[in-house]
């Protein structure tokens, strides 16, 4: 009897131990992804303030429309990059307060990124083409996060193959000023949404041609 009360104390010791590892374990993972987006933001935010710099030099003969066009797809190339890779960390394990935040960040990033867009459209050109896209970043509907996944893949294969696409992708649950006021400017009446050059807006996923046939 005693024999079988040792055993069972071995078994509960093993389990509390291999418990505490992988919970250890979690949490140093959890910690080194945070780190490592918390460093591609802080990237980020610096050729923020270098974009907003030459913003304020858009009136002026010291920097031309492409250098304006150029950086601002380049910046929004690398968040679109970063945000993915922040997407994949959601994905694969919970859900924390941590990661929230940085998400909500890199709307907030987006969000003037998209103003950006809009404005050199009308001081520079519109040679390029914008894609929003506005979705709910803690949707619970199974239907609308498959129909999430589809406009997702779609909008990134159609990036893929144009290179004068700008895509915004934006959380509409971040529950921005800015943002929001930019969903009553066009009218946004749902989610998700796709708003191409700021002229047509869609709720429901159209064919990719007909996508297609509407940018610069």
């Amino acid at each position: 009897m005693k024999k079988n009360y040792f055993v069972f104390l071995q078994a509960l010791l093993v389990t509390v131990v291999v418990f505490i590892i992988g919970f250890y374990i979690g949490t140093s993972v959890e910690a080194g992804r945070a780190v490592e987006i918390n460093n591609y933001y802080t990237q980020s935010e610096v050729s923020l303030v270098d974009i907003l710099a030459l913003n304020n030099l858009a009136g002026s003969k010291i920097v031309s429309c492409e250098e304006l066009i150029e950086s601002n797809k380049e910046l929004l190339d690398r968040v679109y990059y970063e945000a993915s890779v922040l997407t994949q960390y959601e994905g694969s394990g919970k859900l924390t307060e941590n990661l929230k935040s940085l998400h909500k960040k890199y709307d907030v990033l987006r969000t003037y990124l998209w103003i950006t867009s809009i404005q050199i459209k009308e001081g520079c050109s519109d040679d390029f083409s914008t894609i929003v896209y506005l979705y709910d970043h803690e949707e619970k509907d199974l239907s609308k996060k498959a129909m999430q996944s589809v406009w997702s893949k779609l909008l990134s294969e159609i990036k893929t193959e144009n290179e004068n696409i700008f895509l915004i992708p934006i959380a509409m649950d971040s529950n921005l000023n800015s943002l929001n006021s930019l969903i009553r400017n066009y009218n946004v009446s749902g989610s998700p949404a796709v708003i191409i050059n700021e002229k047509t807006i869609y709720y429901e996923i159209p064919e990719k041609e007909e996508i297609l046939s509407l940018l610069n």
